[in-house]
C-alpha cells in the first residue's frame, strides 16, 4: 500500500471513529463531564489510538470534548449557561439564514419540507425518537440551506449541540413542537419573511427555556431574552 493510500485510509478511519464518538456523546452513552484516558476510550470503542486522536481533535474543535492533562479527555459538561449561549446563537444565525433563503425557495423545496414533516409525524406516532431526529434535522437544514455553505456548516454544528440537550432533557411527543413546525412551514409557503423569522425564533426559545429549566431551575437566561427581544423588534 502506498503512503497516499495509507493516509487516505487513516483519514477514513478517523472519520468513522469521530462519528461513533460523536453519536455516543449525543446519546449520553458517554456522559456529560465524563473523564477518560485515550487508552481506555480506544479499548472501549475497539479502535486504535491513531484515528481516535484525530477524531478527538475534531470533536474538541466542535466543542464536544475538552482536553485534560496526561492524554485524558473530558466530555463537555452540560450547563444552563451553555444552553443559553447555544440557543442565542441559533436564533441569531438560523433566523437570518431563513430570511436569506426564503426568496430562493421554489416548489421542490416546499415539497421537501412537507415531506420532512410527514416523516416526523410517522416517527412521532410510533414513538421512534431516533427515527424522528433524521427528518427533524432535514427540516431545519432545508429552511436555511440556500443561505450558503458557511451558514450550513455552522448551523449543522449548532444543531448537533442542541440535539444533545434535547435528547437528555425533553420529552419527545407530538404537541407544541409539532404545531411550531407546521406554523413555520405555513408562513414560509406564503413567503412572509417576518412571520417565518418570528415563529422560528420563538420555536427555539420555547425549547431553550424548557431545557434551561430542566438543567438548572431558577437560572435567568437574560442573554437569550435579549436576543429574542431584538428579533421581535425586527419581525413584528
Amino acid at each position: 500500500m502506498s503512503a497516499n493510500e495509507q493516509e487516505a485510509n487513516g483519514r477514513q478511519g478517523a472519520g468513522q471513529v469521530h462519528d461513533r464518538v460523536r453519536e455516543a456523546i449525543l446519546n449520553a452513552d458517554l456522559a456529560p463531564g465524563m473523564v477518560m484516558s485515550q487508552v481506555a476510550l480506544a479499548d472501549e470503542l475497539g479502535v486504535s489510538r491513531t484515528p481516535l486522536r484525530e477524531a478527538l481533535r475534531r470533536l474538541q474543535g466542535e466543542g464536544l470534548v475538552e482536553a485534560e492533562p496526561n492524554r485524558r479527555v473530558r466530555v463537555a459538561p452540560i450547563t444552563a449557561s451553555d444552553v443559553e449561549e447555544l440557543y442565542a446563537l441559533r436564533i441569531a444565525i438560523e433566523v437570518e439564514g431563513l430570511r436569506l433563503s426564503l426568496p430562493l425557495l421554489r416548489s421542490q423545496h416546499i415539497a421537501r419540507l412537507q415531506g420532512s414533516l410527514a416523516e416526523m409525524d410517522h416517527y412521532a406516532d410510533v414513538k421512534d425518537y431516533a427515527g424522528w431526529t433524521v427528518p427533524h434535522a432535514a427540516f431545519h437544514a432545508q429552511l436555511t440551506h440556500l443561505a450558503g455553505d458557511r451558514f450550513a456548516l455552522l448551523l449543522a454544528q449548532l444543531f448537533d449541540h442542541a440535539e444533545r440537550y434535547r435528547r437528555l432533557h425533553l420529552k419527545h411527543e407530538k404537541g407544541a413542537w409539532d404545531a411550531d413546525h407546521r406554523s413555520i412551514l405555513k408562513a414560509v409557503k406564503t413567503g412572509d419573511a417576518d412571520r417565518s423569522a418570528h415563529l422560528l425564533a420563538h420555536h427555539f426559545a420555547r425549547t431553550a427555556f424548557e431545557v434551561i429549566e430542566s438543567v438548572e431551575p431558577g437560572y435567568e437566561p437574560d442573554r437569550l431574552r435579549q436576543v429574542l427581544a431584538d428579533m421581535d423588534a425586527l419581525t413584528t
